[in-house]
């Protein structure tokens, strides 16, 4: 055999040899995260939302074409943890989208992704001096049979430039694509009770809320006074709910309503108290004086949240970061100072509340937490230009219209909502029971939850000035609000038993280009990859030349 059909042979061989190297390991997948912060790996709660479907899960994400800077990164890590979800479940199919890339003229098209809840984001892109504005859909849609569930891609957060924004979303990617494979694949519905009969929020006002609820939870109207003459059955088919919601009640408890919700409680029963203290609403303006008095309300619920840590105040809240009411003249719309209306900006210290843009609160009342033994986070608390006053007090329509003493505010950081965590101790330990019971219990056997907001209305979110948002955004503080996020993180995290909702809090830190500095060097470094590979192919052809004359002249 000659040099060349053995040279022949060898080259076959490493072929043959390198294919079969191939072949073996394509069986295997070995993908390892080398980043700082681990922000590919997976939680295991996110893994069981995937793990046992064998359904397809077809994700279509809406960011592809020519997107600003931050957003192509946020298009990446978006298809890079998407990769992490399919190599857990290989029935996930991932499309990229350019949804404004069809027949349809662009202002027609806008408005149909609006339609279907896809609120575009306007992003300011800056090129040295020169400014432009851009419409960027960042939304994917979790599509599993006939089921689809939107995922917005970009946590808005007030005050926020684009690049702080993007770095907050990708924070919460995980969780946002991990909660709703869990919202589609969920069988197992908790059941979660909707509290009615003491005058609480009509259904109409925060029926986004509870829609929402529905993809977690099976919800039921519960009415504390249903079988008059039975309290220990309402007790028991009470006991049936895993959570109940409290929304603004308007009507005092009576103790037998009372006792029914505190052995609740202390038999495990999670609640979500959102409460008014005062009686004061926008409606009462509409009088030829535009003014009212807020008054205090007494719905005889003192002495039992108090036995479990807290206390709601008959003070209303002034705040100077606030939301405006707006009243007509002949030229539209004027917005007006109104400084009952906090804008509160989320504190970052807990999942519930983690990377959640503003919470609209209205005649919000302060809290106080008591010592007993029972762990407290404060979720929801006023800005420091703020302060309390106490109640009976008349308030007006034009009260903020005039010049304000700005340094009155400085008594801010008030407590507005608070979550309560441990052992409860009945409110009527010791005391004259209303009815009694079989097994009446005087203290949780395990640790509880409970989470107290001190405004009722914060379940009223579609609705700023007793006028309906359009599509979700304010259109004077131009703000999408996160009460939805708020409630919904509350009530999951009261309910999670997996530690989904930890997840919020995995911190993930991107690094981004300077943009003024990438501008002012741009003709630089295009020069450098330019010209730096055309020096060297000439230096090393010039080499090249020069050697190989020497070689055949000597």
């Amino acid at each position: 055999m000659d040099i060349t059909k053995k040279i022949g042979v060898k080259i076959i061989l490493l072929l043959l040899i390198l294919i079969g190297i191939n072949f073996i390991v394509s069986f295997f997948v070995l993908r390892a995260d080398l980043t700082k912060n681990k922000r590919y790996t997976l939680s295991e709660a996110s893994k069981n939302t995937v793990q046992n479907t064998n359904q397809a899960i077809i994700v279509d994400v809406l960011l592809e074409g020519d997107l600003p800077a931050e957003f192509r990164r946020l298009q990446t890590e978006t298809k890079q943890l998407l990769e992490e979800f399919a190599t857990v479940n290989n029935q996930i199919r991932v499309n990229f989208i350019d949804p404004l890339d069809n027949d349809m003229p662009r202002e027609q098209n806008v408005q149909s992704l609006q339609e279907l809840g896809l609120t575009p984001a306007s992003v300011t892109v800056e090129e040295g001096n020169r400014m432009s504005r851009e419409l960027v859909f960042p939304w994917a849609l979790v599509n599993m049979g006939e089921k689809t569930v939107r995922v917005s891609l970009l946590q808005n957060k007030l005050g926020a430039n684009s690049e702080q924004r993007v770095n907050n979303s990708v924070q919460q990617l995980e969780y946002a694509f991990a909660d709703a494979f869990k919202q589609l694949t969920i069988t197992d519905k908790k059941k979660v009770a909707v509290l009615k009969g003491n005058g609480e929020m009509p259904d109409k006002y925060m029926v986004d809320f509870l829609l929402s609820l529905r993809n977690y939870y099976q919800l039921g109207e519960f009415n504390l006074d249903s079988l008059k003459n039975d309290p220990k059955q309402v007790l028991e088919n009470l006991n049936r709910f895993e959570a109940a919601i409290i929304a603004k009640p308007t009507i005092a408890f009576r103790d037998t309503e009372k006792y029914i919700l505190d052995q609740y409680i202390i038999k495990g029963g999670k609640t979500l108290w959102m409460v008014d203290q005062v009686v004061a609403d926008l409606d009462s303006l509409q009088n030829e004086s535009y003014s009212s008095v807020a008054y205090p309300m007494d719905l005889n619920l003192d002495d039992m949240l108090f036995r479990y840590g807290v206390r709601i105040n008959k003070t209303l809240v002034q705040d100077l970061i606030s939301i405006p009411v707006t009243v007509t003249d002949q030229n539209g719309e004027i917005p007006i100072n109104w400084f009952y209306s906090p804008m509160v900006a989320s504190a970052d210290n807990h999942p519930i509340n983690t990377g959640l843009n503003v919470v609209k609160l209205e005649f919000a009342n302060t809290i106080d937490t008591l010592p007993n033994g029972v762990q407290k986070t404060i979720l929801l608390k006023s800005s420091p230009q703020s302060k309390a006053v106490g109640t009976p007090i008349g308030y007006s329509l034009d009260q903020f219209d005039s010049q304000q003493a700005i340094e009155t505010f400085n008594k801010g950081n008030n407590t507005l909502g608070v979550l309560l965590e441990g052992k409860f101790t009945s409110a009527f330990q010791n005391r004259v029971k209303p009815f009694a019971l079989d097994s009446e219990k005087g203290e949780n056997d395990a640790d509880n939850k409970m989470i107290v907001i001190a405004d009722g209305d914060i379940v009223n979110y579609n609705y700023v000035n007793k006028k309906p948002l359009i599509n979700g955004v304010d259109k004077w503080t131009k703000q999408f609000y996160a009460n939805r996020e708020f409630l919904l993180n509350s009530v999951n995290y009261l309910l999670d038993d997996d530690g989904l909702i930890n997840i919020r809090t995995k911190e993930v830190t991107l690094s981004f280009l300077d943009k003024q500095k990438t501008y002012d060097e741009k003709g630089f470094w295009q020069l450098v990859n330019i010209g730096v590979p055309i020096v060297l192919i000439l230096v090393f052809g010039g080499l090249f030349t020069y050697f190989k004359r020497r070689k055949y002249t000597t």
